[in-house]
């Protein structure tokens, strides 16, 4: 492939940390009364340089500050990452600065530096328009102040984004598209909305195994997912991935690098990377990364080669979730073969159940099969 070819790379930036113990977090151990900000700044300016010395010939398409609670990095140290990821790989044009951020009057207070120091999108994590519904998910805002920081960040950032999660116990269609209706009213450009999954080993997964927890049934949660698609669509933020609506250019560009498989470097605690063939992870805890960047000049944990039929796989999964579903050629001409992969006469069957389309260039799947995803890919993948 010649450089004209070659796709912008990512970056993601690991911050771990958080100020107290808090819901959005499960790492305990990673809340410091005290932080050493100029090691730490360090540290991930060398992580940085390592990711820049595997990756030459690459521009950086996008930036994602994420974490524990990136939004308390200190704005000198955004600007510092930001300053030199600049200088290893050089930007394209018009990059993506994006932050994670926790709807806290305490984050939004610091939007204006953030944003001074170079961060172009916030992502806001709201989670729900309803009180009761986000003392069940355990968050510590509440909507007056979720709505406050959303204010906030819209005055600041050129691009805001904010997610819901919606299909919660006891949640009617009328109540969600009602919740809906409401979020698309505050005019951002891009919405995440997930549906509540029950994760094995959770409080979730406890209370649901007692009875005292019942989410939606398949039926229920089908229809609040077609409604989801219906409203977004009839207000220009059409869904361009199963969770992710936005308007027309406004899509998040770092996560379509994810989607599309083109690569991107991780830097910081616990990061996970896909470059030049390799599945790179850092060191989860915070000390131990640290200690690996004193020594080696990097905080890698292992970087692991990924054979042909595995990066193949790696591609077909993120790239269906996408509503432009698989581009073979795309993928050729960066040495993935998409095609091998697929049972032929599977892929026939759910085509003619209106499920998936097909051609020569492409693979999708339909509004339909959409939500069968997992399913849809099981069935389509040959045998090793």
């Amino acid at each position: 492939m010649n450089a004209a070819q070659t796709p912008p790379l990512a970056l993601y930036v690991h911050w771990p940390f958080c100020v107290s113990k808090c819901p959005y977090c499960d790492f305990n151990s990673h809340v410091r009364a005290e932080i050493d900000q100029q090691a730490w700044r360090d540290a991930l300016l060398a992580d940085l340089a390592h990711e820049a010395r595997e990756t030459p010939g690459r521009k950086l398409g996008s930036i994602f500050f994420g974490g524990g609670t990136p939004s308390l990095m200190p704005p000198e140290t955004v600007a510092a990452i930001i300053a030199a990821a600049a200088a290893a790989w050089g930007f394209e044009p018009g990059i993506e600065i994006t932050l994670e951020a926790n709807p806290s009057s305490v984050e939004a207070a610091r939007f204006a530096d953030l944003a001074a120091a170079g961060v172009n999108r916030v992502s806001l994590g709201l989670q729900a328009l309803d009180d009761e519904a986000l003392r069940f998910l355990g968050r510590a805002h509440d909507v007056a102040e979720g709505l406050a920081a959303l204010d906030t960040a819209q005055a600041v950032f050129d691009r805001v984004s904010f997610d819901l999660i919606y299909a919660r116990p006891g949640q009617s269609l009328a109540q969600w598209e009602a919740e809906l209706a409401r979020a698309i009213g505050f005019g951002t450009e891009h919405l995440s909305l997930y549906q509540l999954t029950i994760e094995p080993g959770t409080r979730f997964a406890t209370e649901a195994a007692a009875g005292r927890l019942v989410i939606p049934d398949a039926d229920a949660a089908a229809d609040l997912f077609e409604a989801t698609r219906s409203l977004t669509a009839a207000a220009g933020l059409p869904a361009y991935e199963i969770s992710n609506h936005a308007r027309q250019g406004a899509e998040s560009r770092h996560n379509l690098s994810y989607w599309r498989y083109t690569g991107y470097a991780g830097i910081g605690p616990g990061a996970h990377g896909r470059r030049n063939a390799l599945a790179t992870t850092r060191h989860r805890k915070p000390e131990n990364w640290l200690s690996a960047v004193a020594r080696n000049g990097h905080g890698t944990q292992s970087e692991e080669p990924l054979d042909p039929r595995a990066r193949a796989t790696e591609a077909l999964v993120m790239g269906l979730r996408l509503a432009e579903g698989i581009d073979f050629g795309r993928h050729a001409e960066r040495g993935i073969a998409i095609a091998p992969l697929l049972d032929d006469a599977a892929v026939a069957r759910l085509e003619r159940a209106g499920l998936v389309t097909r051609s020569p260039a492409r693979l999708a799947l339909t509004d339909t099969g959409m939500p069968l995803l997992d399913a849809i890919l099981r069935e389509v993948t040959t045998a090793a």
